[in-house]
This record gives C-alpha cells, sequence and structure tokens, in this order.
C-alpha cells in the first residue's frame, strides 16, 4: 500500500465511478437498483449544483475504491455534517487498509470543514463492515430508523 493515493474525482473519472457503483451494488446484491448512468453523473456530481462529492483511491495506476459523501446538518450541534453515501473497495483490493485510509481523510476533511458528525449507513447482513466499524469506535444508532421516499412513493406524494 506504499503506492496508495487518494484523491477527489474529477469529471473525466466519471467512467470509473460508474464502475465502482456498479461493483458496489452487485455487492449488495442490488445490482437491479441501479439507474446510474454518465450522463447523470456528471450533471450531479461535476454540474452547476454538485449533490455530493467522490474520493477516489488508487493503488499505484489502478482505481481500486471510492466514498461518495455530502453535507447534512444537524440541529442539535448548529453545525454541518459529513455523510458517507457509499464506501466501496474492489473485493481484490480489501484487507489491505484502504477503507480505513479512506475513513481517517474522510474524518480529516469533516475537521477541517468544522463539521460536527461523520455518519453512515450499513446494511444489517453485513457483519464484517458493522465489526470493523464498531472498532473503530463508530457507535450503531439502533434506536434510529431510516424512512425513503422514492420512485412512485415519492412522485405520488402530496
Amino acid at each position: 500500500m506504499d503506492k496508495l493515493r487518494i484523491a477527489p474525482a474529477t469529471e473525466r473519472d466519471v467512467p470509473q465511478i460508474l464502475e465502482l457503483i456498479r461493483g458496489l451494488a452487485e455487492y449488495e446484491r442490488l445490482s437491479h437498483l441501479v439507474e446510474a448512468n454518465e450522463d447523470r453523473l456528471r450533471r450531479t456530481l461535476f454540474g452547476d449544483r454538485p449533490a455530493a462529492e467522490v474520493l477516489l483511491a488508487y493503488d499505484g495506476d489502478e482505481c481500486v475504491a471510492f466514498a461518495v459523501f455530502f453535507t447534512n446538518y444537524s440541529t442539535f450541534l448548529a453545525k454541518p455534517g459529513l455523510y458517507l453515501e457509499d464506501l466501496f473497495v474492489k473485493p481484490h483490493a480489501r484487507r489491505k487498509g484502504i477503507g480505513l485510509k479512506i475513513l481517517k481523510r474522510l474524518a480529516a476533511i469533516a475537521r477541517e470543514r468544522d463539521y460536527g458528525r461523520l455518519e453512515w449507513s450499513v446494511l444489517d447482513w453485513n457483519e464484517p463492515a458493522i465489526h470493523f466499524y464498531k472498532k473503530l469506535g463508530a457507535v450503531p444508532m439502533d434506536d434510529w430508523t431510516l424512512f425513503r421516499l422514492t420512485g412512485e412513493a415519492l412522485v405520488n406524494f402530496g
């Protein structure tokens, strides 16, 4: 991992981002839900109003991981927070500390920006990730339930 480099993605990285999104979806058994395409990623990540930021991790010349994150807000802290939407390391590059290095970079970004939190969700069946996150000192929010309106439900709501 001496050759590990983490860098902000640019518009030219869109094809690589899409490949990583598809890899994540396959890992999570959710490939059938992927609607992302290069045009939409260019518009939403690098257009006039970027909705999120992306970090890419390179082992030498190969892109092996990514993190997609955006700002949220805590009214109790009266501060922004950093929400990690996705973190994915390609299977052959796992167990080399790449995910840990990305999380440390995200924590550094949160501190630099004076954010009050770094938060993310994990699928309840992903025991290796849950164990890893607890080892870092992250606390599961067992008393909170995530709700979502999407697709037809969102379109038809009010």
